[in-house]
């Protein structure tokens, strides 16, 4: 009887896991022509064909806020490559600070922008933040800055 249970069981959870693995058919699928792996096994590579990401800016300095002051910024930059650029993430180096960047590919001579958002709750003093921007380019981090200096709200 317990062998019965347990095939019983086996089968049922393997037919769960069947099912959950089976992708979305409805999902809006990326060519793999976008990402473009720009080294191969031999070594040789044609970084000529690659997209390349070029920021306005790679630096924000917000100057003096206030401690539990919230700002933003946007860091613009262009594809000035031959082929699609497609962020994969863009990580921050702290939790204090999200990004939001664009998902979809970008086309060469197109613009996108990198958003920034800088929480300066319980911090203090000269901050320094990097943002890491992984993306189909050689090399595949680009790194952007924010700096502040948070000042603590005056008592009186």
């Amino acid at each position: 009887m317990k062998n019965k249970i347990s095939i019983f069981l086996f089968s049922i959870v393997a037919v769960a896991m069947f099912f959950s693995c089976q992708g979305r058919q409805d999902e809006k699928e990326i060519s793999t022509e976008v990402v473009m792996n720009p080294a191969s096994a031999s070594g040789n590579s044609d970084s000529t064909r690659l997209p390349v990401i070029t920021f306005e800016e790679n630096t924000h300095d917000f100057g003096k806020i206030l401690q539990g002051e919230k700002v933003s910024c946007s860091f613009s930059f262009k594809n000035t490559g031959k082929t699609a650029l497609l962020i994969s993430n863009v990580s921050t180096s702290c939790g204090c600070t999200v990004a939001d960047f664009p998902r979809n590919p970008i086309l060469p001579g197109e613009d996108g922008i990198v958003k920034i958002a800088f929480n300066s709750e319980g911090r203090k003093g000269y901050q320094n933040k990097g943002i890491a921007v992984i993306a189909n380019t050689q090399p595949n981090v680009t790194n952007l800055k924010i700096k502040a200096e948070v000042v603590l709200p005056d008592p009186s």
